[in-house]
């Protein structure tokens, strides 16, 4: 019998991915202490300057909000700013947010921004810990949180949605509810996801699609065409939100 001490699958240290040579050390947690408060009052401030032009499909998440019923937002990775500023708009009005992020280093930061909002955050990924993040939201789900998700993160492809945002939907009986936008200019990262950053007093435009249902009781081996499906509805609300802004998109 091993006396090796038992994992702890609920902390966040379990869910890290092994390649990585990043710790939450000492120093890291220091500059986190100093850092995260300035960083907390830019991104207010920029947001503040953000002049959302055009938001419709707004009856689609009206409804979860009011009667507060479970549903599963998501958009794509490279869109959080302006995604999670939506959602943050949505929890000041009483929506239970919960937000799925990586397991990662990475992920601390906006962890402990979106709980500075009020939502709560489970951490972990289909990469690395993807059956114990099922798990965690499915609990979440029962305490009334409807789960945020990035769908092609965290490491892509871009613009793929993946399967675990299907699967969740389909165990819990949620409808998915699509989210695309666009800006007209934006800071682009030079990363797998091209993250987007929007530009002071940047125009924005977002689309709220329709709630997406899988019929109950798809078996696992037909859920691709939901997948692909729901991709494509993504996809087209992006479109049609760079429309709105004349296709215009100013990188710098």
């Amino acid at each position: 019998m091993s006396n090796a001490p038992k994992k702890d699958f609920d902390s966040v240290e379990s869910r890290r991915s092994s390649a990585s040579r990043r710790s939450l050390g000492p120093a890291r947690r220091l500059y986190y202490f100093i850092g995260l408060p300035i960083l907390r009052a830019l991104i207010r401030l920029l947001t503040m300057t953000y002049r959302i032009e055009h938001v419709v499909g707004t009856k689609n998440i009206d409804p979860f909000i009011a009667e507060n019923t479970l549903c599963a937002p998501c958009y794509w990775h490279q869109h959080h700013v302006v995604g999670s500023t939506l959602v943050r708009s949505w929890v000041q009005r009483g929506f239970k947010a919960c937000f799925l992020v990586s397991g990662s280093v990475d992920g601390d930061v906006p962890s402990r921004i979106a709980r500075s909002w009020g939502a709560e955050v489970i951490r972990g990924s289909a990469n690395q810990s993807g059956a114990l993040a099922l798990r965690d939201m499915q609990r979440m789900m029962k305490k009334g949180f409807s789960i945020i998700t990035t769908a092609d993160g965290p490491r892509g492809p871009k613009y793929e949605f993946k399967i675990g945002a299907i699967l969740m939907a389909r165990i819990a009986g949620i409808p998915i509810i699509p989210i695309g936008c666009a800006v007209d200019r934006a800071w682009y990262l030079n990363r797998w996801d091209d993250f987007m950053i929007p530009k002071p007093f940047a125009r924005i435009a977002i689309a709220i699609g329709e709630p997406y249902a899988l019929p109950a009781g798809t078996p696992l081996d037909e859920l691709e065409p939901h997948r692909l499906l729901v991709q494509e509805r993504v996809m087209s609300l992006m479109t049609d939100s760079e429309s709105y802004l004349g296709g215009v998109k100013e990188a710098g």
